[in-house]
């Protein structure tokens, strides 16, 4: 585990210490026997007890060691539970183009397990890479997924036409309103901005999908009669360096758009609110020529 320095820092282990069921049922021991007995004594002789315990067990390596591998796999646990939430979510011809990827990985790893014992080293880094990225492909089929459903339910003529009609009628609005559709302008030059950037990205990520996909076909097709087990991996290493860059991608698309105006605020009560797209879709005839991707 190589983040159990970082991850150890964050971890009280004291508090893990006194979470632990065998420390439990001892003070419950020592309460019932005092309970018996009907003198406090055990109750102090017990609370002394603890306290040397919490002093002493939380600072032991192997204690420390024993509850980072508890919380790594608790880690993992939620990971695979949120990636097959994210699996569970996209459409079925996604599932079926990931267990298309998943019969060329299997024969990656068959071809890879002919290897003899000393090249073995190699189909266990490949193991864990290959591992890695098919939960990254994943990842990228959501992705892919998310971004399509957004173009798919904005219309981006309606956000534009709207935007360039509070751009004509700013200077003739009283200061008050001029003030509220500033904002507004602010928030569709953004939606506008989201959009394109959104329809580059899906761009991107489809085109990472399709190189996911021919690079493993290319080890499974060259596993057959491996010469070099160490420049396979090295193809691994590269496909998952790219792969980590259209991820990251991806997130930084999605903070751009965190922090969005708020008119809320500057908005009276007798002003509508900004309409959503599927309010000004259902107003327009645009709606009717929705972006498809």
């Amino acid at each position: 585990m190589p983040q159990d320095d970082a991850a150890g820092s964050e971890i009280n282990y004291v508090k893990e210490a006194a979470k632990l069921q065998y420390n439990w049922i001892a003070l419950a021991g020592i309460a019932g026997f005092a309970l018996v007995a009907g003198s406090a004594l055990p109750l102090l002789l017990g609370a002394g007890i603890e306290l040397m315990y919490l002093a002493v067990v939380p600072q032991n390596p192997r204690f420390q060691r024993l509850v980072r591998s508890w919380k790594y796999a608790d880690e993992k646990r939620r990971h695979e539970q949120q990636l097959d939430v994210m699996f569970q979510e996209i459409p079925t011809e996604m599932r079926l183009r990931y267990a298309d990827l998943d019969k060329i990985a299997a024969g990656i790893r068959e071809n890879y397990s002919r290897l003899s014992s000393t090249s073995q080293i190699f189909a266990q880094q490949m193991e864990g890479k290959l591992h890695d990225l098919m939960q990254a492909y994943v990842r990228l089929l959501h992705a892919a997924w998310q971004h399509r459903e957004y173009l798919r339910t904005t219309d981006l003529r309606v956000v534009e036409r709207e935007l360039a009609q509070l751009q004509k009628e700013q200077e003739s609005d009283t200061p008050k309103v001029q003030e509220i559709n500033r904002k507004r302008i602010e928030i569709l030059q953004k939606r506008v901005e989201k959009f394109k950037k959104i329809r580059e990205n899906c761009e991107v990520i489809d085109a990472q999908c399709a190189a996911v996909e021919d690079v493993l076909g290319l080890i499974r097709d060259q596993s057959v009669t491996m010469r070099d087990p160490q420049q396979m991996t090295e193809h691994l290493d590269g496909l998952v360096h790219d792969v980590e860059q259209t991820e990251e991608t991806v997130r930084e698309v999605e903070s751009i758009f965190e922090n969005v105006p708020d008119v809320s605020a500057f908005a009276p009560s007798g002003i509508a609110p900004l309409p959503s797209d599927s309010d000004s879709a259902s107003n327009t005839p645009a709606a009717k020529n929705r972006v498809r991707n």
